[in-house]
């Protein structure tokens, strides 16, 4: 297969990088995906018949801060950006045409139960904190499930949870909440400060999947997925926030105390989903990366490249 990579930069697109080397990974100078026609433009370049793979990764993100400051930005960037893609796949024929969801996009309580199973998608509204980019990611479910019907084409979207790993952004303003809790952490270890502020009370409760894994989890997906609903395809071995954070101290060898901020958002308390239909597919969940494991790799490779990193430098 010739597959083309959008999002090449960012944390699962260098994950990308190291699974499939050989694959496309057009840079922004490149093509802008806010440019409909320079999409289009690169696709002739390179010859439409020569790619038979989109795998589409690029979105604007951002953690429960910026996703709440900025819930208009959020919808409309992603919106541009998933119309652009998908609309560009369509007109070249590629056959094949991967799009990367999110967990945050399903419904809140009391419109789904736990574990969130792939039906309940559209059953309700996303949690407030996040309804732009929720929405604007839900619609691709739309786009992909109208370009099969229509056109006939092999369009499909997966659904991972919570990413870290290497490369991860590491902006205090706009990261996820591992690696902001890296970044603050080993911060305070090495300005020598007794303590650290964390959002909310520390008592919620995540799923977290190692970037290196969903690369090979999107992959395993393009060779034997071929149904048009999304599938979850994250590690959901759950996990209290406050272990995390123990779990990162210990890494970074940091003994000071945590200051945790309750007059600010938390999120949603718990989103646990189901992989079933995933590990059913072949899938085994000895495949995924221990959180233990995947910090303690996302850590050393922090140290050994702090500060020249993305969102810090």
């Amino acid at each position: 297969m010739t597959i083309l990579v959008t999002g090449g930069t960012g944390l699962l697109g260098v994950a990308f990088k190291k699974t499939v080397p050989n694959s496309l990974f057009p840079t922004r100078k490149e093509f802008d995906l806010s440019n409909p026609e320079q999409i289009k433009q690169y696709f002739e370049k390179v010859g439409k018949k020569k790619i038979d793979t989109v795998i589409h990764l690029a979105a604007f993100v951002g953690g429960v801060k910026t996703n709440t400051e900025n819930v208009f930005n959020f919808y409309q960037q992603n919106s541009n950006i998933n119309n652009n893609v998908i609309d560009a796949c369509v007109w070249a024929g590629i056959p094949k045409l991967v799009c990367c969801l999110s967990t945050c996009i399903y419904p809140d309580r009391p419109y789904v139960s736990y574990p969130l199973t792939e039906e309940q998608l559209h059953l309700g509204p996303p949690h407030p904190s996040n309804f732009g980019y929720a929405f604007a990611k839900r619609m691709v479910d739309v786009q992909l499930r109208a370009a099969r019907k229509q056109h006939g084409l092999e369009y499909i979207s997966v659904i991972p949870n919570n990413l870290y790993g290497e490369n991860d952004n590491f902006d205090l303003e706009n990261s996820h909440v591992i690696p902001a809790l890296i970044r603050k952490i080993w911060e305070a270890k090495i300005n020598n400060k007794p303590h650290f502020e964390v959002w909310g009370d520390g008592e919620v409760y995540r799923e977290f999947s190692y970037s290196g894994d969903i690369a090979k989890a999107i992959l395993f997906c393009l060779e034997n997925y071929k149904e048009e609903d999304p599938i979850n395809i994250g590690n959901t071995q759950e996990y209290f926030l406050k272990d995390i954070i123990y779990i990162i101290k210990k890494e970074l060898d940091y003994s000071g105390n945590i200051v945790y901020d309750r007059t600010k958002p938390k999120g949603q308390i718990k989103k646990p989903t189901s992989n079933k239909k995933f590990i059913n597919l072949g899938w085994k969940q000895e495949d995924y990366t221990g959180v233990e494991d995947g910090i303690r790799k996302t850590c050393e490779w922090f140290k050994r490249k702090y500060p020249n990193i993305r969102g810090v430098s």
